[in-house]
């Protein structure tokens, strides 16, 4: 593993920032502490920062050279909505409130990489450091474009990383086109009539409706969806009643699709309305119908993902680079940002849990569980992949 000495050297003071981070989580929108940390550190590096972007987004530029070329590298900083179960000293002071997904190790690792950037200049162009907000479904990343993050700070290309639980520490995986799913929610509402349950003749039984629909719509992905084309429809959610001896007047349907493409998701949408209200007409009940598209599907750009496997091969190796890594069916809004700009997201193995200091709780250390933790280990990793990205895309001619 080639690490960059002078960042590895920076190790405790990078730990240091991502358990404050980690200590004092933010929701989407809400990062203010976090941002302002962000600032403090470009600012006292030297770095100017702009501030304001969706929000609290924060955007520090270190130009080397006049080299007409720039590259922007992305980091999330909000928290999620949840309680956290470890008591170590850097678990969350929040209540309610956690960095389960490590976007404080992400910051931290990009803080990382603009501190020895802007200390050494070996590169022809300006690097963007993109500290983000709202990524656990605030649609940040939309957010910033929309206030004219790529008008305002031109870049040939963006590049997001995510920890990856599960995959060994030091390793990274990655894949060139689709490599995160769509995400997408619905609810729909089936309106029938109630009655006494001992006269169901008299009722229009939307309980029975909403069950029809439920099962006919299992037929979407394996009848009409193209085997080919990965897809996900899960109801996780079926609500009606309050008593035994009634049936009541409406039911309802919520849950999720996901999909690797856009026309896949439009079949699926399109026949799920279908089949809820000609059910639902069949029944002689109606329905109300609501589909919400939330984040795209994350694709990587051919091109930057070689360019990428090439700069971690350079680092760890191309035994610790998998370069078709299996796509997920998770979510990640940096799929924006490869909607307006060529790029490459990549995954950093974060390990087993073994990272975890005494005083973590009994659950696994997955992302969004509340025994999670970042490894801290990964920080010089990480930002020695970004300085390493940014140095051979602005490669001086």
């Amino acid at each position: 593993m080639k690490l960059i000495d002078p960042i590895t050297k920076f190790h405790a003071e990078l730990q240091k920032i991502r358990r404050d981070i980690h200590a004092h989580p933010e929701l989407s929108y809400e990062e203010q502490r976090t941002s302002d940390v962000v600032v403090q550190k470009l600012t006292e590096w030297g770095i100017p920062v702009v501030r304001g972007l969706g929000v609290t987004g924060v955007v520090g530029i270190i130009k080397g050279g006049d080299g007409p070329r720039a590259i922007g590298l992305r980091a999330d900083m909000d928290a999620l909505p949840m309680p956290e179960l470890n008591t170590f000293p850097h678990a969350s002071k929040n209540a309610g409130k956690m960095h389960a997904c490590g976007h404080d190790g992400h910051t931290a690792m990009l803080l990382g990489a603009a501190h020895h950037l802007s200390q050494h200049r070996d590169f022809d162009g300006t690097v963007y450091v993109i500290f983000q907000p709202a990524e656990e479904g605030g649609r940040g990343a939309e957010r910033m474009i929309q206030d004219g993050l790529f008008e305002k700070y031109p870049m040939d290309a963006v590049f997001g990383m995510h920890n990856w639980p599960g995959m060994k520490a030091g390793t990274f995986g990655v894949t060139p086109g689709p490599m995160m799913a769509s995400s997408n929610e619905f609810e729909v509402i089936v309106k029938g009539k109630g009655s006494h349950a001992a006269q169901p003749h008299k009722s229009i039984d939307p309980v029975m409706t909403a069950v029809q629909i439920a099962q006919s719509w299992q037929t979407i992905v394996s009848r009409n969806a193209n085997p080919n084309d990965p897809a996900v429809l899960s109801i996780t959610q079926i609500h009606a009643g309050s008593a035994t001896n009634v049936i009541p007047d409406n039911a309802s349907l919520i849950g999720t699709v996901r999909t690797f493409s856009t026309p896949v998701l439009d079949l699926i949408e399109r026949r799920m309305r279908e089949i809820a209200e000609h059910t639902a007409a069949a029944f002689d009940a109606d329905v109300d119908f609501k589909f919400q598209r939330n984040y795209p599907p994350l694709i990587n750009h051919a091109k930057e993902t070689a360019f990428a496997v090439e700069v971690l091969q350079g680092i760890v190796g191309a035994e610790n680079v998998d370069a078709k890594v299996e796509p997920t069916m998770g979510a990640e809004d940096f799929a924006f940002m490869l909607q307006h700009k060529p790029g490459c997201y990549v995954f950093i193995g974060n390990g087993e849990g073994g990272h975890r200091d005494s005083g973590h709780g009994l659950g696994p250390c997955n992302l969004h569980n509340p025994s999670y933790d970042f490894n801290d280990d990964l920080l010089p990793l990480g930002a020695t992949y970004w300085v390493r990205l940014a140095e051979a895309f602005l490669k001086p001619q």
